[in-house]
């Protein structure tokens, strides 16, 4: 397997997605959200959002992460919102797949309602949303909607990957 980012705005199911994903595959699990410097989180505790300087660093140890896992698979959530940022970790593993998980602001501000004490408050979704590329054909990726159940999600994944491997 090689190594998967699951993306998507807060709220999404990226870390939901993405733990269930790499048990299915039985590769390691990393939450980008861990990586976070302090400063970045106080920043978005305080409902502002992070600049693409904020991002470079945390996206550099992202992408160091997919590296190390290039070859073995490894899973890890991270929004990756812009192409830029999706560059950046390619950088380091350049053979990274992308899952965007998808949906409309209703859905995804009634699924982040649901997660009290997450340093992301709700009031940055909207810049969120502002900031996400969606995956441009030329990226290895897939897009799923968030409207349906995890199972569903990480078999639609699973589906996907063994029409690829044909």
């Amino acid at each position: 397997m090689r190594p998967l980012v699951v993306m998507g705005v807060s709220g999404s199911g990226k870390s939901t997605v993405g733990a269930a994903i790499a048990q299915r595959m039985r590769v390691p699990f990393a939450d980008a959200d861990d990586l976070h410097p302090s400063a970045n989180i106080a920043k978005m505790s305080r409902g502002e959002s992070l600049s693409d300087e904020d991002r470079f660093p945390w996206l550099e140890i992202v992408g160091e992460w997919l590296g190390v896992h290039e070859d073995g698979g490894g899973v890890m959530s991270c929004s990756a919102l812009k192409r830029k940022y999706r560059d950046q970790i390619r950088h380091h593993a350049p053979h990274v797949h992308f899952l965007l998980l998808e949906g409309s602001p209703e859905v995804i501000a009634v699924r982040q309602a649901g997660r009290p004490g997450h340093f992301m408050p709700a009031s940055l979704l909207t810049s969120q949303f502002a900031t996400l590329e969606p995956l441009s054909p030329d990226e290895d990726g897939l897009v799923l909607e968030v409207d349906q159940s995890v199972d569903d999600i990480v078999q639609g994944y699973v589906d996907h990957m063994n029409r690829e491997d044909r």
